[in-house]
């Protein structure tokens, strides 16, 4: 089992950071890689959509409003990998409420790829996205 974790300081207080990603369905708010996602079964599931059409569904597998994370599995995406669970999680840093830690990390099998491939495309997915999260904030 291969894994990865990117973490970014963000400038918004952890609530405020938890309130734009806290959203299981809530992606296509803050990570431009992400245009849509439909909430199925109730919210459990989302099945998303990159911009070039393909389909990635997840399954939300465990949901803290007060610890501010939630994790996730993917059921069905065109990455090379099997048994995919992450969380991203949003943390306070001590003596600071004007910004937050982000933390998007991902535990997963390699399928066709070597672990350090499967570990770096997810580091870019993270980092990327984290970046992303930060220029939304900043706007």
């Amino acid at each position: 089992m291969a894994s990865t974790s990117v973490s970014r300081v963000v400038p918004a207080s952890p609530q405020q950071v938890w309130n734009l990603i806290g959203g299981f369905d809530a992606l296509p708010d803050w990570l431009p890689y992400i245009p849509e996602s439909t909430p199925l079964e109730g919210g459990r599931v989302r099945r998303l959509t990159n911009p070039d059409g393909e389909v990635i569904t997840e399954r939300l597998v465990d949901f803290n409003e007060t610890e501010h994370h939630y994790s996730y599995a993917i059921l069905e995406a065109p990455f090379p990998v099997t048994g995919y669970v992450s969380t991203l999680r949003v943390h306070t840093v001590p003596g600071r409420d004007d910004v937050a830690e982000v933390q998007w990390s991902g535990r997963f099998a390699p399928n066709g790829v070597s672990d350090t491939e499967a570990e770096d495309l997810f580091v870019g997915i993270y980092r990327d996205g984290l970046e992303a999260l930060h220029k939304a904030l900043s706007a």
